[in-house]
């Protein structure tokens, strides 16, 4: 099932090079620059705002489903770390691994990886040291190890690069400030904000941008809108020419979300289903890795009765046996609700094909193999349970 486990990027990687726009006509192509064609302002990747509310991690005894489920549930923060140039190298495609080793004395991680600088590792590290907490194993037990990798590529990951221009440098600024700007989504934990567009103006010589937006077409984006309107005149800007106006597009994902985002656009759509398919794998690798904890625990109970044959440990067996049961039930629930997303992004995907064969083909294949692997791994759940079920001892009453 572990092997199987399909992450986010994968799919996400088949639908950017799905969505390259087509190559300009000759006539477009022969008219003038305007000023922003000619000053192309960048760094406005999306932002997930479940960075500002982490998971608080409950972890079931350690073993290896439950640190690769817990391990995946910090890829918001992780990805998030790697936004900032200051954390990346010269390399348009950055790799961290996380080798997390457990003992009976607790657990630690260490973070190394490709194109990481000092201060990439150094967050990454923070991350999972706070978010990751393994439960250490039994006295004497022997050292659980395991690796997760991160990878970050510039061309498809969310990325700021300074220098490029004063726009592009200011809208940098802007998205690395998001971090920080978490009272704004206090009320987007459960939900994904609307795309919200805001017009910037940098005049020569003063040291704040004027800023204005769109109405969202909700209170409550209007009311997100108001708030990161005063979190962006705050930011320092500066420009060499005399004045530059343009468009700066506020794009939300939510790694958290319980609610459908119904309000965003087809395409982003997809993309939210895939950061929230990304935590229901998690889930269900977490729950996988319970069950597992729990049959060991059961085994060695009825290991201990078939040695000895006291009656008297029929009420731990019992226990033993019902917590196991619980725990199989878990990881079906775990598994159908990473189902009922798969089903969700193959829906959206066959509908975003009617408008674009060519590029949403290779991600309604990614996608429908994904789907196809949660609904095995819920079959062979559904099993186990059935057989944890029946598993379980029941007290029989001779008469005299």
């Amino acid at each position: 099932m572990l092997r199987r486990l399909v992450v986010a990027s994968v799919v996400f990687t088949a639908a950017c090079a799905g969505q390259q726009k087509p190559a300009e006509s000759a006539d477009a192509a022969a008219k003038p620059l305007t000023t922003e064609e000619r000053v192309r302002i960048g760094n406005q990747p999306a932002f997930d705002v479940a960075t500002c509310f982490p998971r608080e991690l409950t972890l079931p005894a350690s073993n290896q489903g439950v640190l690769v489920g817990a391990m995946l549930t910090t890829r918001p923060e992780v990805l998030e770390c790697l936004v900032s140039p200051e954390n990346r190298g010269p390399a348009e495609k950055t790799v961290a691994s996380v080798k997390t080793t457990v003992t009976d004395a607790g657990g630690t991680h260490a973070v190394t990886g490709e194109n990481l600088t000092p201060a990439g590792t150094q967050c990454i590290q923070a991350v999972v040291d706070k978010l990751v907490k393994p439960k250490p194993l039994t006295k004497g037990a022997q050292p659980l190890e395991s690796t997760a990798t991160f990878e970050h590529d510039t061309s498809a990951s969310a990325t700021v690069k300074f220098g490029v221009n004063d726009g592009s440098d200011f809208s940098g600024a802007v998205r690395l400030a998001q971090q920080g700007w978490c009272d704004c989504y206090a009320n987007f934990k459960e939900q994904t904000p609307p795309v919200l567009t805001s017009h910037v103006t940098l005049t020569k010589g003063q040291p704040v941008a004027e800023v204005t937006f769109d109405a969202s077409g909700s209170t409550e984006g209007d009311q997100l809108a108001a708030c990161l309107k005063t979190k962006v005149v705050a930011v320092p800007a500066k420009l060499a020419t005399d004045k530059l106006s343009y468009p700066h597009r506020f794009v939300h994902f939510n790694s958290g979300a319980t609610e459908a985002a119904n309000a965003l656009p087809p395409q982003l759509r997809f993309f939210q289903l895939e950061v929230v398919r990304n935590q229901r794998a998690a889930d269900a690798a977490i729950a996988f890795g319970s069950r597992a904890a729990a049959a060991e625990s059961f085994e060695a109970v009825v290991a201990k009765y078939q040695k000895t044959k006291d009656y008297k440990l029929f009420d731990e067996l019992a226990g033993k046996c019902n917590a196991l049961v619980e725990a199989a039930q878990g990881w079906v629930k775990a598994l159908e609700a990473q189902q009922a997303v798969d089903q969700a992004s193959v829906a959206l995907v066959q509908e975003l094909k009617t408008t674009d064969a060519e590029g949403w083909t290779p991600v309604e294949t990614a996608s429908q193999a994904a789907l196809t692997n949660t609904q095995k791994d819920l079959t062979a759940a559904q099993a186990r349970a059935d057989a944890d079920q029946k598993a379980c001892p029941k007290k029989t009453y001779k008469g005299k």
